[in-house]
């Protein structure tokens, strides 16, 4: 389709039908392909794009009537390209959809209220803890500190650490029986 081709947007919609599709065989290979390129390869996004573009076409029939330039190619790609960095920046624009699955799946977020309820809690449960367990449990799980700083600091072996840390943990599930999961 040259640029003397004229696209008739009017009532007898099988002209423009037949030109818009005279369009899309002449160009649609060469719009395509470029739109699949900034469209990263995903040939539905590409696919739609070629469509929005040949809806321009059909809506600017004047820009096809130009006789400026011998072919419509150009402005084609111009314009496919204009609605592709046009996608590209709306997609930017707002956060990432994420499916279904993938919700299930993400962690629950408790709140505020919850929280602060649930480190009283274990703040109580350590209080009854024996003083040697305690101290492990706050070395080693509270402050961040290894094994061997613990053992280094409490002047005992690490693996008297290891043990107060696994019999400590054993008795706050046993006063704690709701957060056992998470003391695992």
């Amino acid at each position: 389709m040259t640029a003397g081709t004229t696209l008739t947007n009017g009532t007898n919609g099988t002209t423009a039908e037949h030109e818009l599709a005279a369009l899309q065989r002449e160009h649609g290979r060469s719009l395509f392909a470029l739109l699949l390129r900034l469209s990263d390869g995903d040939r539905q996004r590409a696919e739609d794009l070629v469509q929005e573009t040949l809806v321009r076409a059909w809506q600017h029939p004047e820009a096809l009537r130009a006789d400026a330039f011998d072919s419509v190619r150009p402005w084609l790609l111009t314009v496919g390209r204009r609605l592709a960095i046009d996608a590209r920046r709306a997609r930017q624009a707002r956060p990432a959809e994420v499916g279904d699955a993938v919700l299930e799946h993400a962690p629950m977020c408790a709140d505020h209220a919850e929280r602060s309820a649930a480190t009283l809690d274990v703040r109580e449960a350590v209080k009854t803890l024996t003083p040697e367990h305690r101290e492990v449990l706050v070395l080693v799980y509270f402050q961040g500190a290894s094994v061997a700083e613990a053992a280094a600091t409490l002047g005992i072996p690490p693996g008297t650490v290891k043990s107060r840390a696994y019999y400590a943990l054993r008795a706050l599930r046993r006063v704690l029986p709701g957060y056992a999961a998470d003391l695992r």
